[in-house]
């Protein structure tokens, strides 16, 4: 034995006097959790060098685990991007969502969605333009698309409520809005400006069409006499 192994019988140390190194142990993880994180793995290597850089052994080798265990959560590669996909679209909504609680007042409700969307475009939007470009994993181009009619359903209300607008005009309005954050996360990525000035001015713009309803669309279109009062028959 060794100098180095006398008086120290650990695992490190052999008979032969030769120091080993203990074999890696693969930690035993919940099913849940083991398939977040084959996710994570593989969102890593999209953000970092695109979806061809990507396979099942490459995200195996990152993610610590063989092959085929990637292959036992995910039946193939589009499947497994597919779910990525889906699930980056949810989050955003979700936070979206727990914005939009918070607020107090209708801008407060649009800068704070806005925040979350360019922000989060900001940090992951590259990971979320390569996936959707990927004709197999997803026919959406737009993350503002995901659960689009819900979010629209819900903000018609506030929108009816607080200007006073007819629905079809409120829906409208909404469903239409709804495309400024998505070119807004465009211009960002394009053009760098900076993401507080970004946000700044597309709140000023949703808001500012939002208005422009009210105060004029509504005004110019409002007829000059009222309808005629029909008789009911005796």
């Amino acid at each position: 034995m060794s100098a180095f192994c006398a008086g120290f019988p650990t695992p490190l140390c052999y008979a032969d006097g030769m120091s080993r190194a203990e074999p890696k142990r693969r930690t035993r993880l919940d099913p849940a959790e083991r398939r977040r994180l084959i996710l994570d793995h593989a969102a890593e290597v999209i953000a970092q060098e695109g979806v061809s850089a990507l396979s099942m052994e490459r995200i195996g080798r990152e993610a610590g685990v063989s092959k085929s265990l990637v292959y036992n959560y995910f039946p193939n590669l589009n499947e497994l991007l597919s779910e990525l996909l889906e699930r980056e679209l949810r989050r955003l909504r979700r936070m979206q969502g727990q914005a939009a609680e918070g607020a107090e007042t209708f801008e407060g409700l649009v800068r704070a969605v806005t925040h979350v969307y360019l922000k989060y475009i900001d940090e992951r939007g590259l990971l979320l333009e390569r996936l959707q470009a990927e004709p197999h994993v997803s026919a959406v181009h737009d993350p503002t698309e995901y659960g689009r009619e819900t979010a629209v359903d819900y903000l018609t209300e506030l929108v009816m409520r607080h200007f006073e607008l007819p629905r079809d005009i409120a829906r409208a309005a909404t469903d239409i809005s709804f495309g400024l954050p998505a070119s807004a996360g465009a211009y960002l990525h394009r053009h760098g400006m900076p993401r507080p000035v970004l946000e700044d001015l597309t709140v000023a713009m949703i808001i500012g069409s939002v208005t422009a309803l009210k105060t004029d669309y509504m005004a110019r279109t409002k007829p000059l006499r009222p309808e005629p009062r029909i008789r009911p028959v005796d």
